[in-house]
């Protein structure tokens, strides 16, 4: 689910080759022949694999375009930096998390009920680790810069596959800022109007893996010396996510591996191709290919840093 920051105004940017539609030719009976099946991780090497044939009565949309920015950032640029801005947000996201686990802890200690909240503030992890997942997969296969709401991040993701090792050297409130935001104006007011405390644990729980999400996913990008190591430690009992699972993500057919806050979903979603079948069915449904389905072009796949990169000038 920090990822290259939305401002990337100082870097142009370039759309890439489009996959070829496919044209209906006349109105009969329908067959689709499609290259993706369910007993691959990655349906084809060729884009134009998807055999349309005669009768198809509707026109089947082109995956998104990746889109990236052509000239890597560097260790300076202010597009990794923090500001004062993005350091009240997180402060802001952060008090109204510990607002909300307070509220369940004060209520539960009232009540004498502590089972209850407790295994509310587990399932909050839980869901927060699959939401992160299907949030993961949907700006990574879906829409381009120009979306609505989440165009910004949609960029940045896919020039996070180009250069992923640059969430480690994003500053802390400018890696949270976003989610920070979203929390406040989501939980806020539930904390004004919620007084319950197995509510608040699940809210609280939920809320604060979301919004540091992005935190365990620059973890996940680091090295392990670098690493604190209670940090290591954590990720090695699976409570975050490892740097060998989100790893995989990184590499093709970059189709898998998307939850970032533990990873405990991963092994199931991949398993049971979750995604996969989500994918198909909005296909179906809606003529939409997800990025996927194509092989990443070359702006796609990992460009590690260099030298110029890593000083600071």
């Amino acid at each position: 689910m920090a990822i290259l920051s939305h401002h990337h105004n100082k870097y142009p940017l370039r759309s890439l080759q489009h996959v070829p539609t496919c044209h209906h030719q006349r109105r009969s009976h329908t067959r689709v022949t499609c290259s993706v099946t369910t007993t691959s991780t990655k349906p084809s090497s060729n884009p134009d694999q998807l055999i349309v044939e005669p009768g198809l009565d509707r026109l089947v949309s082109t995956p998104p375009p990746l889109v990236t920015p052509t000239s890597s950032p560097l260790l300076n640029d202010p597009s990794l930096q923090s500001t004062w801005s993005h350091r009240a947000w997180v402060a802001t996201g952060c008090t109204t998390v510990m607002i909300s686990l307070a509220k369940s802890m004060v209520a539960a200690a009232n009540s004498h009920i502590w089972l209850e909240p407790m295994l509310a503030g587990y399932i909050g992890y839980i869901l927060a680790d699959l939401g992160s997942g299907v949030y993961h997969w949907g700006i990574d296969n879906y829409g381009d810069a120009s979306t609505p709401i989440f165009g910004s991040q949609i960029e940045a993701f896919q020039g996070h596959h180009k250069w992923p090792w640059t969430i480690t050297r994003r500053q802390f409130a400018n890696n949270l800022h976003s989610l920070a935001r979203v929390i406040t104006f989501t939980v806020l007011p539930l904390d004004i109007l919620c007084h319950d405390p197995t509510v608040q644990g699940l809210v609280g729980v939920c809320s604060g893996c979301i919004m540091f999400s992005q935190q365990f996913h620059a973890w996940a990008h680091g090295t392990k010396s670098k690493l604190p190591p209670p940090v290591v430690a954590l990720q090695d009992a699976g409570v975050l996510v490892s740097r060998s699972q989100h790893g995989a993500h990184h590499r093709p057919p970059y189709n898998n591996n998307y939850c970032i806050v533990s990873g405990i979903w991963n092994e199931i979603l991949d398993k049971h191709k979750v995604f996969e079948a989500l994918e198909m069915v909005l296909f179906f449904k809606l003529g939409v290919r997800p990025r996927s389905w194509s092989e990443p072009n070359s702006d796609w796949i990992e460009e590690t840093e260099t030298h110029s990169q890593v000083t600071v000038h």
